[in-house]
């Protein structure tokens, strides 16, 4: 069993009996590339100022072993709402498009909808990028599961409303973008429709003052400016957090804010240009920082901090895009030592920041107990009394058992890398069932000679944190062992104990997989 660190625990009661208005507010933060090095109270050693967020962290419970389900965003997007793996959908690797269709299916109980059926009013700001049912004009193509080509940019006519998105899953209310700030259109969405019609084209800077490297070009509505979406939904969500305390209606609320940054196109505004001393994406940290001061700010002004569920966590590791090497240059190291970032299945592309505040029930401290993104669905049904029925939240464990001190601890996770490959970790072996990387640091799947690297990768993460020593000769059993639970569980179509699920496709270990368990037979 994972250690359990706090310097207090507090008794939660029997959350079955609480009452409506005993049930916190939810607030989830979603930051969108953010490394765990970023966050100063998680790495004293780095350079950004993250005054918010270490202020959030010393009053909360840190997890210091959490974890994204993908290396990459629309999957990982998926795992948090529905608290299920998204390799079990037909989205195997890669992310979706800002014109794909939809990915949840209709009949999906989302974290959304479990909360609106316990009462509570739903809200979503920010960053979809789920799939939407847009109206695909005549003869017009999208790409359904991957990013949209040049040629299909004009293919949706803007001009009707969509089908299938935020709405569909369970938020009564929805402002946002699309998919990734790189994506079009550029133009925000407002409920089932865009705001403003996208009839101009536009695209924008990669990362502020460099070039080349541009997003991709796209319908935009006029005046649309990527530098502007940060501030926009910022005030959105406070704006919504001064809406819910002026309904008096009684009903707690739910506000899942997934932000776009600091996520590509890296562009601070001009208060922020400059103040890390580092480089634009570290600017860029700072202000998505003092986002989440303001909203935590508007928490404080209405009095809902106290029974407030704050949640904040990255969607994946940092990436490559904040240049690794002029940051670690100047001392910052985004990932905090771990080896690989966003989109691999090394520590870096999955291992997040996830800082959790509740002051009326969960007392400051540390957990290095395991968690997974996915988990925040169960955590919250926990939290409100609410029961999950065998066809959802295959792949969640609640985590409320840190400050309880009952319930179970996740035994074990699957990790996804961009390309589809697998990773397992159970206690401190984690095998990655691929040659590298599975993304996009060295070696890299389709662009490094990986022909003479093992199939697999066998790594003890309490003794080498870094990955650097593959130990899959010294273990085989071990190999074998992780293999056949992995095996089971994409057999089972869950993780969590229950009644067999069928995955949307077949999915398989690949290659690796089976010459993995070919290893661990030979002991």
């Amino acid at each position: 069993m994972m250690r359990l660190a706090l310097l207090g625990l507090v008794a939660l009661g029997c959350v079955s009996r609480l009452t409506a208005a005993d049930r916190p507010n939810v607030v989830v933060i979603l930051a969108d590339d953010l490394g765990y090095g970023d966050v100063k109270a998680l790495n004293p050693d780095g350079k950004i100022a993250t005054p918010h967020l270490d202020k959030l962290a010393a009053a909360g419970l840190v997890f210091t072993d959490a974890h994204t389900p993908s290396a990459v965003c629309s999957p990982t997007r998926y795992g948090l709402l529905t608290g299920r793996y998204c390799w079990r959908t037909r989205l195997q690797s890669g992310v979706l498009g800002g014109l794909s269709p939809p990915l949840i299916e209709p009949d999906r109980l989302t974290l959304a909808s479990l909360l609106r059926q316990k009462g509570y009013h739903t809200a979503c700001v920010g960053k979809w990028h789920l799939g939407l049912g847009w109206h695909v004009k005549p003869g017009g193509q999208v790409t359904e599961l991957g990013i949209e080509t040049r040629e299909q940019v004009h293919s949706v006519d803007y001009t009707m409303p969509f089908a299938g998105g935020p709405l569909a899953q369970g938020f009564d209310r929805y402002f946002g973008i699309a998919g990734s700030l790189d994506m079009v259109p550029y133009t925000f969405l407002d409920g089932d429709r865009v705001a403003k019609l996208p009839t101009a084209e536009q695209d924008f800077p990669l990362m502020l003052g460099r070039e080349p490297g541009r997003t991709r070009l796209g319908p935009a509505a006029p005046g649309f400016d990527a530098a502007d979406v940060l501030p926009e939904l910022t005030k959105r969500a406070v704006a919504h957090i001064d809406g819910r305390a002026a309904a008096k209606d009684g009903k707690p609320f739910f506000l899942y804010l997934p932000l776009a940054s600091p996520h590509t196109p890296i562009l601070p505004t001009k208060e922020w240009q400059g103040k890390s001393g580092l480089n634009p994406y570290a600017d860029f940290v700072m202000q998505t920082d003092a986002a989440v001061g303001a909203v935590l700010a508007a928490l404080d002004r209405h009095g809902f901090a106290e029974n407030t569920l704050v949640i904040f966590t990255s969607d994946n590791g940092c990436s490559p895009q904040a240049k690794f090497p002029e940051l670690r240059d100047k001392g910052h190291d985004p990932n905090a030592g771990m080896r690989g970032h966003k989109a691999d299945v090394y520590e870096g592309g999955h291992r997040v920041p996830f800082l959790v505040r509740w002051p009326a029930k969960v007392r400051p401290g540390k957990s290095d107990r395991l968690v997974c993104l996915t988990d925040v669905f169960r955590t919250c049904a926990e939290v409100v009394g609410a029961t999950v029925p065998d066809a959802a939240g295959e792949d969640s464990t609640s985590f409320a058992a840190a400050w309880t001190g009952r319930g179970p601890e996740r035994a074990d996770v699957v990790h996804h890398s961009v390309n589809g490959s697998f990773a397992v970790r159970k206690g401190k072996w984690k095998l990655c069932l691929c040659p590298g990387s599975g993304g996009w640091s060295a070696p890299r799947p389709g662009k490094d000679d990986t022909t003479k690297l093992p199939p697999v990768q066998l790594f003890d993460l309490a003794a080498d944190p870094a990955e650097k020593t593959n130990l899959h000769a010294k273990h085989p059993g071990m190999v074998a062992e992780l293999t056949k639970l992995l095996e089971k569980q994409i057999a089972g179509g869950r993780s969590t104990p229950g009644t067999p699920q069928k995955n949307a496709v077949a999915v398989d270990v690949r290659k690796a997989g089976r010459e993995a368990m070919r290893l661990g037979n030979k002991k």
